[in-house]
């Protein structure tokens, strides 16, 4: 069983997942990056380029899951070394920070708690979210071109591409694309035919919608969205 809820952090949600039949789930690129309890463990999950297997994973699961480009901030690690990974959280901070940590979020009264609290105190004693990373999110999910994004943030391509690798763990580009797969997978499972979530999520036509699913989620649009359903 999943469920998730609005965090007290700003753009963050905390969720909880219990699988409740043997097999796979399927993690889909969304951007944003996860501090992530598990079995008493604390972990992070890296931004995503292609559907993250969990290979069955037993066991209740709760995460603080970040807005797109926030979390190297609060990490204190480039999103681009995290890239398709998911760590251990002793792998980035040093080990007696992480059992004090560890120990904070196990004596809550639920790790989902105990894991708000910790990001909300790092949130606090971090430096405020880059306010050009919220725009640019904000004008690709909108459908905004690249290039046409940068000259409005005033930067150069090279210059773009360099803080999108540091915030978001990939180039600009593939941002955009995992933005557009979100988009074509909410109206999509708002009851939109597909042809039409092609047309209103800004690819060129069914077909090309049908080929990115498939590239960034491991299936076809029709499979995918019944496994969800």
């Amino acid at each position: 069983m999943y469920a998730e809820r609005a965090s007290r952090l700003t753009g963050a949600v905390v969720w909880t997942h219990t699988p409740t039949v043997p097999g796979s789930g399927r993690v889909l690129p969304d951007g944003c990056m996860d501090l992530l309890w598990h079995e008493g463990r604390l972990l992070v999950a890296g931004p995503d380029t292609r559907a993250h297997l969990t290979a069955g994973s037993s066991g209740a699961w709760a995460g603080v899951r970040f807005p797109p480009g926030t979390a190297p901030a609060l990490l204190g690690v480039p999103a681009r070394e995290l890239r398709d990974r998911r760590v251990g959280l002793d792998d980035l901070w040093p080990a007696a920070r992480v059992r004090r940590l560890t120990a904070r979020v196990n004596a809550a009264p639920d790790p989902a708690t105990g894991l708000e609290e910790a990001a909300l105190s790092r949130a606090a004693d971090a430096d405020p979210p880059d306010p050009l990373l919220g725009r640019l999110v904000a004008a690709l999910d909108a459908g905004r071109p690249v290039a046409a994004t940068a000259d409005e943030l005033g930067l150069s391509a090279r210059q773009l591409h360099r803080r999108a690798l540091t915030a978001f763990g990939y180039g600009p580009k593939t941002l955009a694309r995992v933005l557009r797969l979100q988009r074509a997978l909410a109206l999509a499972r708002a009851g939109t035919s597909l042809a039409e979530t092609a047309v209103r999520s800004g690819y060129a036509d069914q077909a090309h919608l049908a080929r990115d699913v498939r590239e960034l989620a491991g299936l076809p649009p029709g499979e995918l969205l019944a496994r969800q359903g």
